[in-house]
């Protein structure tokens, strides 16, 4: 199509040179461009693509789109905005044709159970007869096409290229994790979502958003841009109205609000609640009436993620007995609480929880599940907020009965370091370091140093006995581990099948 079609979607552009000249593709990042592509130069948190205009010439982009052209040699046509990554997001909906306008756009944000809570919707649409797309986490997936994925919420101009590929594929829905750094960034402002999810509200990303107030005011972008919805209907903030931060999303948000929790009247709650180690069970009432609900998910935690599943799915219209057979037929979420079959009959839980909370929420899900003793595997990811490190730590000290301090994704920080930081917090509570001795068992309450992952899972194996649950916390999904700048394949699952073999 050409430039100045284009263009027509960015008001206030200043535009230097011909705007008929024909543009085949888009691109953000200069390896991918092709002869005829348009060129949009973002500055990212570790690049700035205003340093590669020429090099995006020179491969063979037709045009180039920038902030300033300051020491730009190229003479293609060069287009002047004051937002690059608004006019990516703009272009992006323009070449793609509006990929949003025929799909129900739902978007969870929040610190911990966004992945959950995409599989729970995913698998209600689905029991209601539509055909629902996933933007996630782990991946992006529909109808059996699934592409793995490098960040929670890709860049505007991946993520309406994936929803133009999952509505020419006739999706009804597509369910969305929103992170901190996509709302913050614009990535998903050109996204008309019906429905806002809100799950929580903890600590995580201080390394990019540096206090807990910018945190929130990040997440808090989504529901006060939630007014209109692809039909020109007001949307709905689904908000759990148990976090704190919850009533203050609920006086902000610009729309309707569906509220959801166990306390204080919410719109959609639970009762009669039962859980052990085959999940949970429970009555879940909505404005449309109750259903009882069944699911092999366990604990609390996902009791919470159930209830913001069925709120969103009352938002779009589900009835509650589709929203019931929709949580029954989710067997498992990849590396949330995940059990890991084994040939000894231990009970190896999986979890991606790499926050304060999260790790607290899962000890405290597994520990009135053991007649034995909680063992807990973490470490903490390198060149990230440092100051949950030791908040980690207290959180594991607290409620494990042993825990193995080890590497998370060190990346380019001393492993040792991150440990020494982990073990300020857990030094703090009432377990003692203990030294390893091989073929001998841990007959007392205290934890262990073992910076290498593989040994780390080994050994806490090594101790486990049937009554006894391990939990490897951290990685969940993560099929890798970062070490300096190399991707190895690491699999906490699989590790911990072989150590259990």
């Amino acid at each position: 199509m050409e430039l100045g079609y284009l263009l027509e979607s960015i008001p206030g552009h200043d535009l230097d040179g011909d705007n008929s000249v024909e543009i085949s593709g888009i691109a953000y990042d200069s390896r991918n461009v092709r002869e005829g592509f348009l060129f949009v130069a973002i500055k990212g948190h570790t690049q700035d693509g205003h340093a590669y205009l020429d090099e995006a010439a020179n491969r063979g982009a037709s045009a180039l789109v920038a902030e300033n052209f300051d020491g730009v040699a190229t003479e293609i046509p060069r287009v002047t905005v004051h937002d690059s990554r608004n006019a990516l997001s703009r272009l992006s909906v323009r070449f793609y044709g509006d990929p949003c306008k025929d799909i129900e756009i739902i978007g969870i944000t929040g610190t911990n159970g966004k992945t959950t809570t995409t599989y729970l919707i995913e698998s209600i649409i689905s029991a209601a007869g539509g055909k629902p797309g996933v933007i996630g986490t782990i991946n992006s997936r529909f109808q059996g096409n699934v592409r793995p994925s490098s960040v929670t919420t890709p860049e505007s101009l991946d993520l309406m290229r994936t929803i133009r590929e999952m509505a020419d594929g006739g999706a009804t829905h597509v369910v969305m994790e929103v992170s901190s750094h996509a709302l913050d960034q614009g990535r998903a402002d050109d996204c008309p979502f019906s429905v806002g999810v809100f799950t929580n509200f903890t600590r995580d990303h201080l390394d990019y958003h540096r206090t807990m107030e910018e945190y929130f005011q990040a997440k808090s972008l989504l529901f006060r841009g939630l007014i209109k919805d692809r039909h020109g209907r007001k949307g709905t903030a689904v908000i759990n109205l148990d976090d704190p931060r919850g009533e203050v999303l609920c006086s902000i948000s610009k729309t309707g609000v569906l509220t959801y929790g166990l306390t204080r009247g919410c719109d959609v709650t639970a009762s009669d609640v039962t859980t052990d180690k085959s999940g949970l069970r429970a009555m879940i009432r909505t404005p449309k009436g109750e259903t009882a609900v069944t699911s092999s998910l366990i604990g609390n935690v996902n009791l919470y993620n159930i209830l913001a599943a069925a709120a969103a799915a009352i938002a779009v219209d589900i009835e509650p007995q589709k929203i019931a057979e929709g949580v029954k037929a989710l067997k498992n979420v990849p590396g949330r609480l995940e059990s890991v079959r084994n040939n000894r009959g231990l009970t190896i839980i999986v979890d991606y929880s790499h926050t304060p909370d999260a790790l607290i929420k899962a000890q405290n899900i597994l520990k009135p599940l053991t007649s034995g003793r909680l063992i807990t595997v973490f470490g903490c990811g390198g060149d990230r907020d440092r100051g949950k490190r030791p908040e980690m730590g207290i959180a594991a000290g607290e409620v494990s009965d042993v825990v193995f301090i080890t590497s998370d994704n060190p990346r380019t920080e001393d492993p040792d370091s991150i440990i020494t930081q982990i073990e300020e917090g857990i030094g703090k509570t009432r377990l003692k370091r203990l030294e390893w001795k091989d073929g001998q068992g841990v007959n007392m309450p205290g934890y262990f140093i073992e910076p290498d992952r593989h040994r780390a899972i080994i050994k806490a194996v090594s101790i486990a006995h049937e009554k006894d649950i391990i939990l490897i916390a951290g990685k969940g999904h993560e099929d890798y581990q970062i070490v300096g700048r190399e991707k190895r394949h690491f699999d906490d699952r699989q590790e911990a099948a072989i150590a259990a073999s």
